[in-house]
């Protein structure tokens, strides 16, 4: 029989590519969680997105047996997180269901911006933490300098810090013996009323939706009739079981451990991640505190390159957000682009995910619009509305001020590069707010709006940087912009897709370039085409594209018939003008990707 006191939740943190997932399939190899011939690289990787880009996206948890030195059996519960910025929710509500965690750091290139961000979180709710100096089969790899840093930056104590190296298995068996003397067991009754917390849910095309519980107190069983607090709603309980990491079923789940329940529940939303769940018979009074909700904070419109397969996109999104209950979608249409969907990220990886996998999963060509932050309107008549979609901004006159998002952001980068960074930062309007250093890294905090980093700040940094810098964010609160919306109008006609909310300095500017931009772009037509970029009724930019030009002259022989010349002209001059009012301009794809992509520049 395990006790409470042989139990060891704890969940491994980490920067991307620092070695989780690689460490994670250490240890399962290690405790016989799975037999050499399963074993594969990354097997919490489930998804094939997930295997190709070497990225974590989904938490994945695993209850394996150890045998300790000291003869006793414990029960290890491990949860690999995602070490992505975008996916840090997935992280906060790992970290709560654990009383401990593994930080890794990769001995050859030190503490990153994310190692930080995940291990400040673990330290706010009282985490144990056990540093691992990973990779030290490399010949890069410096301990001291890494532990320095480690001490320096974080403020954790390294005398114990155990180097391994996820690649040959060095080091791990003192990673097992370090979990079970320095993290503390779980604090449970199993006698105490049923008191346990919903960590994660996904949809699976047999069972339902099946939910990933911590059990604080009490004990969950097969056919129990539990309670949602948040919905309270009641359910049966079908199926008990915990992931090896191959899904086992269980008759109960004792206080202290991890596993999985299904209760017939077919859409995900009757499962509130964060949500307590208790006996429907003996019900609790108060709920546990739970976690903020993941809120999109990038919206972009997804529309079909081809009209027809709209429905299938449809379908595709629905079908995603069964298993990524933190992303949003509505429908909208726009004159150019047609039918589609204004969609909610957490941010940009978030973004390209969703959208690869889109095409990928249910073969729709994609148009991405340009992403966008939601900003909150203050109306003159007291009400405030939020805007996600620039094109539905309100007459400018029934504005009070608008406010938009902003950032702490935390950026960590060799000293060499310190000078371009603080420049890209002041270009994008930021407020340094703290630089400190570690050995020859610097460590600096802005404040930056998001509507400026949301689009190509982490691509410029790392291109400046050639890679060595990091980057990690959070966002703080909104706060009163000078914006306007900077709309693009093609042949007198506005263009919804590419009207955008911007900062009044760089409004004329950006007008400037989409115009030459769509110049290039926007094929002649028979008439002339002028392309404008206005601010409410102002017109602040202008190109004008060239209409062909019949020669109807070719006919007259001669040289003085000039009256027969001018009526040709006239009479040419008043088709244009015919043609000009009923002709439509077609705006081709490649020129809102064109356009897209020098705001990128």
């Amino acid at each position: 029989m395990n006790t409470i006191d042989n139990i060891r939740n704890f969940a491994i943190i980490a920067h991307i590519d620092h070695g989780k997932s690689t460490i994670a399939d250490r240890i399962i190899h290690s405790c016989g969680g799975l037999t050499e011939r399963e074993m594969k690289a990354q097997v919490l990787d489930s998804m094939d997105i997930e295997r190709e880009r070497g990225i974590t996206i989904k938490a994945q948890t695993v209850k394996l047996n150890y045998k300790a030195k000291n003869g006793k059996n414990y029960i290890l519960n491990i949860i690999d997180t995602p070490g992505h910025v975008d996916f840090s929710y997935e992280v906060s509500r790992s970290l709560y269901a654990c009383e401990g965690s593994i930080l890794i750091v990769d001995s050859t290139q030190g503490v990153e911006a994310q190692t930080l961000a995940n291990v400040y979180q673990a330290i706010d709710i009282n985490h144990e933490i056990v540093p691992v100096l990973n990779k030290v089969d490399l010949p890069a790899s410096d301990l001291e300098k890494t532990k320095k840093q480690i001490e320096e930056v974080i403020g954790i104590d390294t005398e114990g810090a155990i180097p391994c190296s996820g690649k040959t298995g060095e080091g791990i068996d003192n990673i097992l013996e370090q979990i079970i003397n320095v993290l503390p067991a779980p604090i449970g009754e199993n006698s105490s009323d049923l008191k346990c917390l919903l960590v994660d849910s996904w949809y699976d095309t047999y069972l339902g939706v099946v939910i990933l519980v911590r059990i604080i107190d009490g004990k969950l069983s097969k056919n129990m009739k539990i309670k949602m607090m948040s919905t309270n709603q009641e359910y049966i309980v079908e199926k008990v079981g915990v992931f090896t990491p191959k899904p086992i079923d269980i008759n109960e789940l004792n206080s202290g451990e991890i596993g999985f329940i299904t209760t017939g529940i077919k859409v995900l939303s009757e499962t509130k991640v964060g949500d307590t769940i208790c006996d429907a018979l003996r019900p609790l009074k108060k709920a546990l505190p739970g976690f903020k909700p993941s809120k999109p904070v990038v919206f972009c419109g997804l529309f079909p390159v081809d009209s027809s397969e709209y429905q299938k996109l449809k379908d595709g999104l629905a079908k995603l957000q069964l298993n990524d209950a933190s992303f949003s979608f509505e429908p909208e249409s726009s004159s150019a682009l047609g039918l589609g969907f204004r969609c909610g990220f957490l941010g940009l990886l978030h973004l390209e995910i969703v959208t690869e996998r889109l095409e990928r999963e249910f073969d729709v060509n994609l148009l991405t619009t340009t992403p966008g932050v939601v900003y909150k309107i203050f109306m003159n008549n007291g009400t405030v509305v939020d805007l996600h979609n620039p094109s539905s901004l309100p007459d400018p006159t029934l504005i009070k001020f608008i406010e938009e998002p902003w950032i702490k952001a935390t950026i960590i980068t060799p000293d060499q590069y310190l000078g371009s960074i603080i420049k890209m930062c002041q270009d994008k309007r930021g407020i340094q707010t703290n630089l400190s250093y570690s050995g020859n890294r610097a460590v600096v905090n802005y404040e930056l709006p998001l509507n400026e980093v949301v689009f190509d700040f982490n691509d410029r940094l790392k291109s400046m940087t050639s890679g060595y810098a990091s980057f990690d964010y959070e966002i703080i609160e909104h706060r009163e912009g000078d914006l306007v919306k900077l709309g693009i109008l093609v042949n007198a006609e506005p263009v919804d897709a590419l009207a955008m909310m911007i900062h009044k300095d760089f409004a004329q500017r950006t007008g400037r370039d989409v115009c030459e931009k769509l110049k290039d772009l926007i094929p002649r037509h028979n008439f002339m085409i002028p392309v404008q970029a206005a601010i409410g009724g102002k017109i602040i930019a202008r190109e004008t594209i060239k209409g062909f030009k019949k020669d109807v002259l070719t006919k007259i022989h001669g040289g003085g018939a000039t009256d027969r010349k001018r009526k040709l002209l006239e009479k040419q001059k008043k088709g244009k003008a015919r043609s000009k009012q009923f002709g439509r301009v077609e705006i081709p794809q490649e020129a809102f990707i064109g356009v897209l992509k020098i705001q990128k520049e």
